[in-house]
């Protein structure tokens, strides 16, 4: 008697066991069909993504005003070293011949503003971008790109009524780039990026009256644009 209640426990515990894995269906002739869920699905190579960027800024503002204004001391030429800039961008591309990579970029380099008894300056960047990259197997990745810059300049002086005198530029700009890749989760990446870019620069001419209706002109000149930038993002490959 033991024995057979041992025999009906042992056929109850190993019943579950025996029968036919998830991934076998009977069909309508009793055979099995056999179905597979892969989770490592091959990915296309298409990706999108977007990152959050701290630059440094290097350029010099070169100023050159009429002869009656020559010898004013507010018209004196400034040279900017590392000033911090925040930005932004937004990007997709594709992954092929499976260490490279090409993409299109599209970005926001930041906002700066200086203010002197004079005048006051800002500039903003946005800029587009072709990047590509070559992937080493231990994340690291080296990349260059080339694209145009959209410099927007403003230059509000106090002779000129306290107006705001904007400027819309265009300049070809360039880069070289040092980043790493992580992978967070299958289709998600962290993306941390070094990038040196330049640009040339755009010039920017108001005219104006002084308080006598005599009128002069003042022209700013801004040299080679030189960022140094870090970013951090994420990339998620379909």
């Amino acid at each position: 008697m033991k024995r057979l209640v041992s025999l009906a426990v042992l056929i109850g515990l190993t019943g579950p066991a025996l029968a036919a894995p998830s991934y076998l269906t009977r069909d309508s002739n009793g055979g099995y069909v056999v179905t597979y869920d892969y989770t490592d699905k091959a990915k296309t190579g298409w990706y999108i993504g977007g990152r959050a960027e701290l630059g440094f800024w290097n350029w010099e503002n070169k100023y050159s005003v009429d002869s009656d204004l020559a010898a004013n001391e507010a018209f004196n030429s400034d040279k900017y070293s590392f000033e911090p800039a925040f930005g932004g961008s937004i990007f997709g591309g594709k992954r092929f011949a499976y260490f490279w990579r090409a993409e299109l970029e599209a970005g926001y380099l930041g906002y700066f503003e200086d203010k002197d008894a004079a005048a006051e300056f800002t500039m903003q960047i946005p800029y587009v971008m072709l990047n590509g990259y070559y992937d080493f197997t231990n994340g690291l990745y080296l990349g260059a790109g080339v694209g145009v810059a959209m410099p927007i300049t403003t230059i509000d002086m106090v002779w000129a009524d306290g107006s705001d005198r904007t400027e819309y530029g265009v300049a070809p700009m360039a880069g070289v780039m040092l980043g790493y890749s992580y992978e967070l989760d299958y289709n998600l990446v962290l993306d941390i990026r070094y990038r040196l870019a330049g640009m040339t620069g755009v010039d920017q001419r108001i005219d104006f009256a002084d308080n006598n209706d005599v009128p002069h002109w003042f022209q700013n000149d801004i040299d080679f644009i030189l960022d140094n930038s870090i970013s951090i993002g994420i990339r998620y490959e379909f």
